[in-house]
């Protein structure tokens, strides 16, 4: 089956940040990935830019040594052709004219300001581009997450962006959404018959999310110490697959269609504070142990700090409290040094009323919906049937499995390529918007204000193994366990 790839209007894309780990290693390889397909117009620029006093040959250099293994040789000469670099620092004025004046020849181009920095520069460098009036006509906006680590701040950085990007021209970025399971849910869900019907209270038992990690924190340490797995991974990740997974049918895939629908959720969820936290939140934090074979030291040793009481593992259930999803609860973890790296959902439906089958036949378990985000990215649909053969009724779960490179014989592609041309088509479907995030930072606030208030250290755990035992115990008092996949 081939593959039909979309062409784009001329553009020009620039990463601040653009020697960084996720420009390097993720958005310019997406870019180059889409440039051997056939997507990027010929006069189409991509601009790096960062504090480093490199040139064009050598940012071209760097970014050949992460490339090289992503395509043809020949290939990659001619789309470095395309790339270039030039060293700024978002707080002081040095090159910025020169860089207006590179922006200045195209200026029919479609402008893409990719923020892969920290958040404490995008105020900077937001001013820096309105001053140069390069927020005009078709530019837009990438906002890298976390956007602020608390309501409040995200609110300074959504107004100060907002002085001069419209809401319009801004894109708040979040990878999972454009991973293909994710865009599979919507097919499955609003594209069968077979799904939707039962996509309620009335039929699904309860809903896991589980978003794990073998790594550590590694060279990521000083700015995950300041924000933690909650703020790291749940408030943003894994909220917005609750909401795909929770959400109403919208009326159409405009953008705000299904963007409003995804708010309703957010505002929907029921309060976790200093009243329940205890009970339905639970933090965990690695030490010494053995992952992926090798013996591995724990968070403090890896930060130098011993005094840390910053989570890398978190695990709690949540409620919507709406009519479709009333008494269902999800379930959602995640963590570093976990023992899979692993991304996906669970959903898990009510056991039969009644079973006409004698025990000896074996176990009925209950049907599970299984979306894999990675690795392997795909669905499986785990039923009960006869066991073939002679010797009487033997009853199995087994799953059908559709494994997507498998099914399309074709290899996934990383979700930026498909996020960073959205941007360019002025597509803000897969993004979030503003009152997205603030519904999910009003929601996350009292988690982190009953943690800060109660002053438990989270609970150690191993490296390799599936986070605290409460995290286990959170699910299993309720007569649940977490799901593994052994198939």
């Amino acid at each position: 089956m081939s593959v039909i790839s979309q062409t784009v209007e001329p553009f020009d894309l620039v990463i601040f940040g653009g020697t960084g780990d996720l420009a390097v290693r993720k958005l310019l390889p997406a870019m180059f990935h889409r440039f051997v397909d056939g997507q990027i117009p010929a006069s189409s620029r991509i601009l790096g830019i960062a504090r480093e006093a490199l040139d064009d040959d050598g940012y071209r250099a760097l970014l050949r040594e992460s490339l090289r293994d992503a395509g043809e040789a020949s290939q990659l000469d001619v789309f470095l052709q395309h790339v270039g670099y030039r060293p700024l620092d978002a707080r002081k004025s040095d090159g910025w004219a020169d860089f207006a004046d590179l922006m200045a020849r195209h200026p029919d181009h479609v402008r893409v300001f990719y923020l892969s920095t920290s958040p404490e520069l995008f105020v900077d460098i937001c001013a820096r581009l309105g001053d140069l009036g390069l927020n005009k006509g078709a530019s837009r906006v990438v906002l890298e997450k976390p956007i602020g680590r608390d309501l409040a701040s995200a609110n300074e950085i959504n107004d100060a962006v907002g002085r001069v990007f419209d809401e319009s021209q801004t894109y708040r970025i979040d990878h999972y959404l454009g991973k293909e399971t994710v865009q599979n849910l919507l097919a499955l869900r609003f594209g069968n018959a077979l799904f939707e019907p039962l996509w309620n209270a009335g039929h699904i038992d309860h809903v896991q999310i589980t978003v794990a990690e073998t790594l550590g924190v590694g060279h990521r340490g000083a700015y995950y110490d300041r924000a933690g797995a909650l703020r790291d991974m749940l408030q943003n990740h894994m909220l917005q697959l609750l909401c795909m997974v929770a959400m109403e049918p919208p009326a159409s895939l405009a953008p705000d269609a299904v963007r409003d629908e995804k708010l309703k959720v957010l505002r929907s969820l029921t309060p976790i504070d200093d009243s329940n936290a205890a009970q339905l939140t639970v933090r965990g934090q690695y030490r010494a142990g053995v992952a992926e074979g090798a013996s591995v030291p724990g968070y403090p040793d890896e930060l130098g700090d011993t005094r840390s009481g910053t989570e890398t593992f978190v695990a709690l259930k949540a409620e919507i409290a709406n009519w479709r999803w009333s008494g269902v609860p999800f379930y959602l973890r995640t963590g570093k040094r976990l023992p899979e790296r692993v991304s996906e959902i669970v959903v898990v439906f009510k056991a039969v009323p009644h079973s006409i089958f004698d025990p000896s036949n074996g176990p009925l378990e209950q049907n599970r919906l299984v979306l894999r985000l990675q690795p392997d990215e795909g669905v499986k649909l785990w039923l009960t049937i006869k066991h073939p053969g002679p010797g009487g009724l033997r009853l199995r779960h087994v799953p059908l499995d559709m494994t997507f490179a498998e099914a399309f014989g074709v290899q996934q592609r990383d979700a930026y390529e498909r996020l960073l041309l959205d941007v360019v088509r002025g597509n803000p479907t897969l993004f979030m918007r503003r009152d997205e995030v603030e519904a999910a930072w009003r929601w996350a606030d009292p988690i982190l204000a009953a943690w800060a208030a109660a002053g438990d250290s989270p609970r150690p755990y191993a490296a390799g193994s599936w986070g605290p035992s409460a995290a286990v115990a959170l699910i299993e008092r309720d007569g649940r366990t977490w799901h593994e996949d052994n198939e």
